[in-house]
């Protein structure tokens, strides 16, 4: 019986230890004050809040959704009361410089911290999850003076931080936007405009609100070059770094989504003339860098959330699989096959518990093979992001860094498509009573279904993989990505894994061919009208090749554990490896079919 139905800590000490060797990153100056029993520490800090603070008001937060009364929102205050535990705990700021207040953590153990909340309770996890995006991109791209102002009170988890790039008429189509950004003499700028989907985008849990929003200065170039990025604050700040006037940025409405329902989701006026600082209309915004570089900057803060959510749908996945474990392990029905009656007295023998049928166990499986496989790339991502930033050369961290480009769209959009895929099994290991509110599990599969929404949908990652990722540096992701799960491949030779590597191989070679023959059909429409056909096949490779890898760190321990590892390598092998195949089948025909279709017959 697992010890929490909220994640495995037993699953994360094998990641993080016994493949990942985390412990080896404290040899490096920025961790060298850690160890693996400090990482353990704040592990076991992270399970305990999220158990005794965040899963608590879980199902709460979905059945009382957050409210707009008198322009302003409420919330259950469960919420408020979690945020601050997580704050004092010192957690916002866990990875963060010792300067900032912060435990200079690793990214890969940081995440794995934020694991447990995100599956403990993703609508409440939501607000951090932001902030933390919020305060490193300030530290990335904003002034002295802007870092000493707004990261601080953040790390502190007085103010809270949001990122507002949708326009209602925009959505994703970011070169659309119309929020405008007037210069002013005094170097700040005033912005009117409208922007939608906002999450954590008002509320009365902290002192501030710290908007980071794109928007266009007159005059610049077209499209999303003529995008800037500005801090808009709820509240003005004195030099003194005391809270001013209110600014013009005002709650317009409420969204209200299938799930995450716990995270406000916002509709916000910019410049709508309710409130005037200095009685002037417009709402007051610093200019983050340059003009006109505002993607670039905001990708530092979406890159890193759609690692973020990739993990996210993961560990909802994974809680959907732990309940689903539990109550196949307890519910009784039916009898095996040929067990019918007992021989000696023909009277019926017992129910047994249903993880006793080979179908419950293989719905069990698949959702293991999903939810661990999600979480090793999760964590492998974030390793990288280790490597990139403190490796010790400079080749090192330039191709931690080339091969972080290539796995981010995978990161954020398989886990986003499959993740729900184990919740929509859990709810089927729970028969009828998965559908019912009585079991989590339904929630789980709501929440998790808006994470291929989240941080542009997963047919926008396709086409970044497919169009811009394995064909950049003339097609250098791609080549290392190979080198990279072939070192993989070649330990495997003369193991029981041998015919695994073998089918990778075989699959990797596919890949590349695949690409040569899409980019070689001289039409970029035909080519990525099939990029999501093509995400999904390079996607079940890595994982496949992930699996190969947990596989290969089990040695040959025979602790139930780690059969369990190996019986899902061996699922993911046979049953999910082959699925990549038909799709590179569909992808080399440059089938026409999607791009044909007249939208008048639909």
């Amino acid at each position: 019986m697992p010890s929490s139905l909220i994640l495995s800590r037993r699953d994360l000490d094998f990641l993080l230890n016994e493949w990942l060797d985390v412990e080896s990153l404290t040899k490096r100056p920025r961790f060298a004050e850690h160890s693996r029993e400090t990482f353990d520490a704040v592990l076991d800090l992270a399970e305990q809040i999220a158990t005794e603070h965040f899963a608590p008001h879980n199902r709460k937060a979905d059945e009382h959704e957050p409210r707009m009364v008198d322009g302003k929102v409420e919330l259950i205050p469960e919420v408020g009361k979690a945020l601050k535990v997580f704050a004092d705990a010192g957690l916002m700021a866990g990875e963060f410089d010792e300067e900032f207040g912060g435990m200079q953590l690793p990214h890969v153990v940081g995440q794995a911290v934020f694991a447990w909340f995100k599956a403990a309770n993703v609508g409440t996890s939501a607000y951090p999850f932001l902030t933390m995006g919020n305060a490193r991109l300030l530290l990335a791209h904003g002034s002295p003076e802007q870092i000493a102002t707004y990261v601080a009170p953040e790390l502190e988890g007085r103010w809270f931080g949001t990122m507002a790039l949708s326009e209602p008429q925009a959505g994703s189509s970011l070169s659309d936007i119309t929020t405008r950004a007037e210069p002013q003499d005094d170097g700040t700028y005033r912005l009117t405009g409208n922007k939608m989907w906002i999450s954590g985008g008002d509320h009365e849990l902290t002192e501030n609100i710290v908007h980071l929003v794109l928007a266009k200065i007159p005059g610049g170039p077209p499209g999303v070059k003529g995008l800037s990025l500005f801090i808009v604050p709820k509240f003005l700040v004195n030099a003194d770094g005391s809270l001013g006037e209110r600014n013009d940025v005002v709650l317009a409405g409420l969204n209200h989504k299938m799930g995450y329902r716990g995270t406000t989701n916002t509709l916000l006026n910019f410049g709508e003339g309710v409130h005037r600082p200095g009685g002037r209309a417009g709402a007051v915004g610093f200019l983050v860098g340059e003009e006109h570089r505002g993607l670039t900057y905001m990708f530092h803060m979406m890159n890193e959330a759609r690692i973020g959510v990739g993990l996210g749908a993961t560990v909802l996945g994974y809680t959907g699989y732990l309940h689903a474990l539990e109550y196949a392990r307890t519910r009784t029905q039916g009898r095996p096959a040929g067990a019918r009656t007992t021989p000696s007295t023909g009277v019926p023998s017992p129910p047994v518990p249903i993880i006793a049928h080979a179908d419950v166990r293989r719905m069990l499986l698949a959702a293991k093979s999903y939810s661990e496989g999600g979480l090793a790339l999760g964590l492998y991502c974030a390793r990288l992001v280790d490597e990139e930033q403190t490796a010790e050369t400079e080749a090192a961290r330039a191709r931690a860094h080339l091969l972080l480009e290539m796995l981010t769209p995978i990161a954020k959009a398989w886990p986003s498509q499959w993740g729900p895929v184990a919740d929509d099994l859990a709810i089927q290991v729970h028969g009828g009573y998965g559908y019912t509110r009585d079991y989590p599990v339904e929630q789980f599969y709501r929440d998790n279904r808006l994470n291929p929404i989240h941080e542009g949908t997963n047919g926008i990652q396709a086409l970044d993989l497919l169009g811009r990722k394995v064909v950049m540096q003339g097609g250098a992701g791609l080549a290392l990505l190979g080198e990279t799960i072939a070192a993989t491949t070649s330990r495997a030779a003369g193991t029981e894994w041998a015919g695994f590597a073998a089918d990778v191989d075989a699959a990797v070679a596919r890949l590349g061919a695949v690409t040569a023959t899409l980019w070689g059909a001289g039409d970029p429409e035909v080519t990525l009208a099939n990029a999501s056909v093509y995400l999904e096949a390079a996607g079940h490779l890595v994982v496949g090749w992930l699996w190969l890898e947990q596989a290969l760190a089990t040695g040959g321990s025979r602790s139930d554990f780690h059969q369990g590892k190996r019986q899902a390598a061996r699922y993911f092998w046979r049953w999910e490896l082959p699925r990549v195949h038909h799709r590179f089948d569909l992808l080399e025909s440059l089938d026409r079919t999607v791009l044909d279709t007249d939208p008048h017959w639909l």
